[in-house]
């Protein structure tokens, strides 16, 4: 507690020292669930209580959350519950030991509905933990842009920077609805116009968020638009590495440890 420890010399009593810790307290929907949840994926329990009043507590790693009961109405579903930043050196791993555990519990990765995790794909600097009440765990490495980048042009226009749009969807909102969205009003306005290799590289990331929203028909149909583009061999690498994106997703999801980290 802050000003209860020792205290130079000449310092006045009961000073501010910044050695805080804080410890989110989220809502908790179903006790029940909640804890098969986070024991599921290898959080100990340091506290249950669900009378006269609810409080959980868990800890993992470096790290506690803590539950209350949640407000009369609230809808999972929503997700919009409540929150949590965990910063980290590194993401990868996190998400890594999380997968691991999530697979070994329900012998597969919930990857979407709730409970889930989001997906990470090389070089991203955060994903997303959302529980049973919907809560969001995100966890986000420490040297992360303050704003995130658009991949593309100083400035983005075109269908270059709407793909640009479409990363911050998928890798800062983790939003795969979204950027599809984009994706495709993108190609309707700008597609005839725009480089074939702009073209191609939104083709790709179509395959991609199609896969990652379990619509197998949609991946089909643009890898069908992609494979009829005619590109030079640097164009192709830069595509392929995105379809690569879409295939270790899709083992990920799959249970193919071999795709977790890459997806």
């Amino acid at each position: 507690m802050a000003g209860t420890g020792p205290v130079a010399a000449g310092e006045p009593e009961g000073r501010m020292r910044p050695d805080e810790t804080t410890v989110p307290v989220l809502p908790c929907v179903s006790a029940e669930e909640t804890l098969a949840f986070y024991r599921a994926l290898g959080f100990e329990v340091t506290h249950e209580q669900t009378r006269p009043y609810l409080y959980l507590a868990f800890r993992w790693s470096g790290f506690d959350l803590h539950f209350g009961r949640a407000p009369e109405g609230l809808d999972p579903a929503l997700e919009t519950s409540g929150g949590c930043l965990v910063m980290v050196d590194e993401v990868a791993p996190y998400h890594a030991e999380l997968t691991r555990a999530m697979r070994a519990a329900y012998g597969k990765v919930l990857g979407r509905g709730l409970p889930r995790i989001t997906r990470h794909r090389p070089g991203a600097s955060r994903f997303t933990l959302m529980d049973p009440s919907g809560n969001s765990i995100i966890f986000i490495r420490r040297d992360e842009p303050a704003e995130p980048g658009y991949g593309g042009p100083a400035s983005p226009e075109g269908l270059a920077g709407a793909l640009g749009q479409v990363r911050v969807f998928r890798e800062f909102k983790n939003d795969d609805r979204a950027a599809h969205r984009r994706a495709r009003s993108a190609l309707r306005r700008h597609g005839d116009g725009a480089p074939v290799a702009d073209r191609a590289l939104a083709y790709a990331t179509l395959v991609e968020l199609s896969v990652a929203l379990g619509d197998e028909a949609g991946a089909r149909e643009w890898r069908e638009r992609l494979a009829g583009t005619v590109l030079t061999g640097e164009e192709r690498e830069r595509v392929e590495a995105e379809l690569g994106n879409a295939d270790a997703l899709r083992d990920w999801l799959d249970g193919d440890g071999g795709g977790a980290d890459r997806a």
